[in-house]
């Protein structure tokens, strides 16, 4: 699942195995053979796996041989270059599709975008060209849903690691709203995660995976990112509201919201990739506002645990002097927490995405490491 961060794609796994799909993550496959009507699979410096049938799922790679014979340029993976008129090195020569290399809408950059939507889009162009027309393809920016089960995920634009790949100084927003009005029947939870500048706060990516409303939110960030929007924009947007279909506040206005108080300082965070940064020499106060109930089945080493319900009435069991790390289960009530902490003269910092989302992460990273080539020790 490239076009997903690590830290999201743990929860697709997770939804494959619930459906009883074992995954063997983070081997190198070196080849295939027939054997007993069936196919060995060869990898790396590992036993190999056996199979009655093998599905290559490994993305696109572009045929140009007829290319290079005609002697057009080629660019990544020996895709077929083309300008912004999708014309080829060659004059009056036009490609399109998972042919063609393009540039990354928001980075800029050269890439190897295989969707159905650029390609109709740049055949569209190609025609408007040969016409007489002068039309421009602006780039792609990597828009993407599947569906996993009852599960969706979607992005568009780049993810984190990619964003910090490309040089960009980035953060994110991870937060796990309602699919609708929580008080209305049948909502669902999803996560999204928001990618974004630091400093600028241009609108760079975003990452959606739940299991109903989640091509709605992704389609309007997209557009978010095509307008050139600033990710603390997004909690002006004026989206259609009712119980059954969204909150007031819909989950795109949310992330806008928490961007917007990171921006004026308000929300400080702290990320799950600064876990072994933290000292645990007590120089810092780790502190659980979840209920006792949800503590005790299960929390991070070394919090302490106060419910946010009893946090004014126990403040003084809390040390000032010292910077306060938060968590809860998603990141709302350790919010509320950091405004009355902070209220009250200490320095907060909030976990990004609550310990729902460090739970699935890290269950996600042993279950890979765990995974042998010749199966799986559950």
């Amino acid at each position: 699942m490239n076009p997903f961060d690590p830290d999201m794609a743990s929860m697709i796994h997770n939804e494959m195995r619930k459906h009883g799909i074992k995954l063997v993550l983070g081997y190198t496959v070196e080849g295939f053979k027939e054997k007993d009507n069936g196919v060995e699979v060869l990898l790396k410096d590992n036993p190999s796996l056996q199979a009655d049938m093998v599905v290559l799922a490994i993305g696109v790679t572009p045929d140009t041989v007829l290319a290079k014979e005609a002697g057009l340029e080629l660019g990544i993976k020996e895709s077929i270059v083309v300008n912004d008129r999708m014309e080829t090195s060659v004059p009056d020569i036009y490609a399109a599709g998972d042919a063609v290399q393009v540039k990354h809408y928001v980075t800029g950059n050269d890439a190897l975008i295989s969707l159905a939507g650029p390609a109709n889009k740049q055949g569209r162009i190609i025609a408007d060209n040969i016409c007489g027309s002068d039309s421009r393809y602006l780039g792609s920016q990597g828009s993407s849903v599947i569906k996993v089960f009852d599960m969706t995920a979607a992005t568009t634009g780049i993810n984190e690691t990619n964003a910090k790949k490309s040089g960009l100084e980035v953060d994110t927003v991870i937060l796990s709203p309602m699919s609708h009005a929580g008080y209305y029947p049948g909502g669902k939870v999803m996560t999204m995660k928001v990618v974004f500048e630091k400093e600028t706060y241009r609108l760079l990516g975003a990452q959606i995976i739940g299991y109903e409303g989640v091509d709605k939110r992704i389609d309007v960030l997209a557009t978010a990112i095509h307008a050139g929007l600033k990710a603390t924009q997004l909690k002006d947007l004026d989206l259609a509201y009712a119980p059954p279909y969204s909150s007031a506040k819909d989950p795109v206005n949310m992330a806008g919201f928490m961007i917007d108080n990171i921006a004026k300082g308000t929300l400080k965070q702290w990320h799950l990739e600064d876990m072994d940064k933290i000292s645990r020499d007590k120089s810092v106060v780790l502190l659980d506002v979840r209920t006792v109930g949800e503590f005790n089945r299960g929390h991070m080493d070394g919090f302490k645990n106060i419910p946010v319900d009893e946090l004014r009435e126990r403040i003084n069991e809390i040390e000032k002097g010292k910077p306060v790390y938060l968590i809860c289960q998603s990141g709302l009530r350790s919010y509320i927490a950091s405004r009355i902490l902070e209220g009250n003269g200490y320095e907060t910092y909030n976990f990004s995405g609550g310990f729902r989302f460090y739970d699935a992460v890290v269950n996600d990273r042993a279950l890979i490491e765990k995974a042998y080539a010749c199966g799986m020790d559950y």
